[in-house]
Protein backbone atom coordinates (compact mmCIF):
# COMPACT_ATOMS: atom_id res chain seq x y z
CA UNK A 1 0.00 0.00 0.00
CA UNK A 2 1.38 3.57 -0.95
CA UNK A 3 0.43 6.06 2.10
CA UNK A 4 0.33 9.87 1.96
CA UNK A 5 1.87 11.88 4.42
CA UNK A 6 1.36 15.82 5.27
CA UNK A 7 3.73 17.69 6.76
CA UNK A 8 2.22 20.57 8.54
CA UNK A 9 4.15 23.25 11.21
CA UNK A 10 7.51 24.71 11.37
CA UNK A 11 9.41 26.17 7.86
CA UNK A 12 12.33 27.43 9.14
CA UNK A 13 14.49 23.92 9.30
CA UNK A 14 15.22 20.90 7.03
CA UNK A 15 13.11 18.15 9.20
CA UNK A 16 11.07 17.70 6.49
CA UNK A 17 14.14 16.74 3.80
CA UNK A 18 15.78 15.10 6.71
CA UNK A 19 11.93 12.71 7.01
CA UNK A 20 12.12 12.73 3.20
CA UNK A 21 15.98 11.22 3.25
CA UNK A 22 15.28 8.71 6.07
CA UNK A 23 12.18 7.07 4.45
CA UNK A 24 14.28 6.75 1.00
CA UNK A 25 16.79 4.99 3.31
CA UNK A 26 13.97 2.91 4.27
CA UNK A 27 12.48 2.22 1.06
CA UNK A 28 9.11 3.18 2.23
CA UNK A 29 6.01 3.68 0.00
CA UNK A 30 5.00 7.10 1.00
CA UNK A 31 4.41 10.33 -0.85
CA UNK A 32 5.37 13.68 1.29
CA UNK A 33 3.21 16.46 0.72
CA UNK A 34 3.49 19.93 2.77
CA UNK A 35 1.80 23.27 2.73
CA UNK A 36 4.01 25.92 0.49
CA UNK A 37 7.30 26.47 2.67
CA UNK A 38 8.47 29.46 0.74
CA UNK A 39 7.64 31.91 3.84
CA UNK A 40 7.36 35.28 1.20
CA UNK A 41 5.29 33.41 -1.41
CA UNK A 42 3.04 32.41 1.28
CA UNK A 43 2.10 35.43 3.16
CA UNK A 44 2.27 37.51 -0.56
CA UNK A 45 0.52 35.05 -2.79
CA UNK A 46 -3.18 37.06 -2.03
CA UNK A 47 -1.73 40.24 -3.47
CA UNK A 48 0.73 38.68 -6.27
CA UNK A 49 -2.30 36.89 -7.51
CA UNK A 50 -5.37 39.17 -6.81
CA UNK A 51 -4.32 42.39 -6.27
CA UNK A 52 -2.58 44.90 -3.72
CA UNK A 53 -4.31 45.76 -0.88
CA UNK A 54 -3.32 48.82 1.58
CA UNK A 55 -5.07 47.26 5.17
CA UNK A 56 -2.93 44.35 6.12
CA UNK A 57 -5.80 42.53 7.49
CA UNK A 58 -6.98 42.06 3.66
CA UNK A 59 -3.34 41.37 2.42
CA UNK A 60 -3.38 38.51 5.17
CA UNK A 61 -6.74 36.91 4.73
CA UNK A 62 -5.96 37.28 0.82
CA UNK A 63 -2.91 35.08 0.95
CA UNK A 64 -4.88 32.76 4.09
CA UNK A 65 -7.34 32.05 2.14
CA UNK A 66 -5.28 31.02 -0.97
CA UNK A 67 -3.05 28.95 1.00
CA UNK A 68 -6.12 26.82 2.41
CA UNK A 69 -6.80 25.49 -0.59
CA UNK A 70 -3.88 23.88 -1.05
CA UNK A 71 -3.59 22.64 2.59
CA UNK A 72 -7.11 22.04 2.62
CA UNK A 73 -7.41 19.34 -0.18
CA UNK A 74 -3.69 17.74 0.83
CA UNK A 75 -4.99 17.25 4.34
CA UNK A 76 -8.49 15.59 3.25
CA UNK A 77 -6.12 13.68 0.83
CA UNK A 78 -3.78 12.15 3.27
CA UNK A 79 -3.40 9.22 5.19
CA UNK A 80 -1.81 10.47 8.00
CA UNK A 81 -0.74 13.74 9.80
CA UNK A 82 3.03 14.51 10.72
CA UNK A 83 3.52 18.41 12.52
CA UNK A 84 6.05 20.02 14.06
CA UNK A 85 6.63 22.44 16.57
CA UNK A 86 9.68 24.31 16.61
CA UNK A 87 10.49 26.50 19.30
CA UNK A 88 11.18 29.85 17.29
CA UNK A 89 7.87 30.97 16.65
CA UNK A 90 4.59 30.62 17.34
CA UNK A 91 2.53 27.96 15.20
CA UNK A 92 -0.80 29.02 15.21
CA UNK A 93 -1.13 27.23 11.74
CA UNK A 94 0.23 23.79 12.56
CA UNK A 95 -2.56 23.76 15.64
CA UNK A 96 -5.08 24.53 13.26
CA UNK A 97 -3.98 21.85 10.82
CA UNK A 98 -3.71 19.50 13.48
CA UNK A 99 -7.08 20.01 14.30
CA UNK A 100 -8.61 19.89 11.43
CA UNK A 101 -6.69 16.67 10.42
CA UNK A 102 -8.31 15.20 14.27
CA UNK A 103 -11.19 15.99 13.01
CA UNK A 104 -11.47 14.29 10.01
CA UNK A 105 -10.31 11.43 11.85
CA UNK A 106 -6.91 11.55 10.18
CA UNK A 107 -4.07 10.04 12.69
CA UNK A 108 -1.61 12.48 13.78
CA UNK A 109 2.00 12.80 14.86
CA UNK A 110 3.74 15.47 16.47
CA UNK A 111 7.00 16.58 16.61
CA UNK A 112 8.33 18.72 19.16
CA UNK A 113 11.53 19.59 21.79
CA UNK A 114 10.47 18.53 25.33
CA UNK A 115 10.96 22.08 26.04
CA UNK A 116 7.49 22.40 24.65
CA UNK A 117 5.81 19.35 25.83
CA UNK A 118 3.37 21.10 28.42
CA UNK A 119 2.70 23.82 25.89
CA UNK A 120 1.22 21.43 23.58
CA UNK A 121 -0.22 18.61 26.18
CA UNK A 122 -3.72 18.99 24.28
CA UNK A 123 -2.50 18.20 20.69
CA UNK A 124 -0.11 15.76 22.61
CA UNK A 125 -3.08 13.96 24.11
CA UNK A 126 -4.75 14.01 20.34
CA UNK A 127 -1.81 12.60 18.93
CA UNK A 128 -1.35 8.71 18.23
CA UNK A 129 2.35 9.11 18.95
CA UNK A 130 4.83 12.09 19.99
CA UNK A 131 8.37 12.15 19.11
CA UNK A 132 11.68 14.02 18.56
CA UNK A 133 12.90 13.41 15.56
CA UNK A 134 12.49 12.85 11.83
CA UNK A 135 14.07 9.70 12.20
CA UNK A 136 11.26 8.81 14.77
CA UNK A 137 8.59 9.59 12.06
CA UNK A 138 10.45 7.27 9.37
CA UNK A 139 10.76 4.35 11.31
CA UNK A 140 7.11 4.68 12.84
CA UNK A 141 5.71 4.64 8.85
CA UNK A 142 8.39 1.63 8.40
CA UNK A 143 6.45 -0.29 11.07
CA UNK A 144 2.82 0.99 10.76
CA UNK A 145 3.43 -0.13 6.57
CA UNK A 146 5.53 -2.53 6.92
CA UNK A 147 4.83 -4.41 10.19
CA UNK A 148 8.98 -3.84 10.30
CA UNK A 149 11.05 -2.67 13.40
CA UNK A 150 14.11 -2.26 11.32
CA UNK A 151 15.76 1.10 11.99
CA UNK A 152 18.25 2.76 9.53
CA UNK A 153 21.39 2.61 10.72
CA UNK A 154 22.38 5.93 12.83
Amino acid sequence: MHWTVYLAGEIHSDWRHQLQNACQQLNLPVTLTAPVTDHAASDDCGVAILGPETDPFWHDHKSAKLNAIRTRTLIQSCDLLVVRFGDKYRQWNAAFDAGQALALNKPIIVMHDPALRHALKEIDAAALAVVQTPQEVADILNYVINAALDQSPT
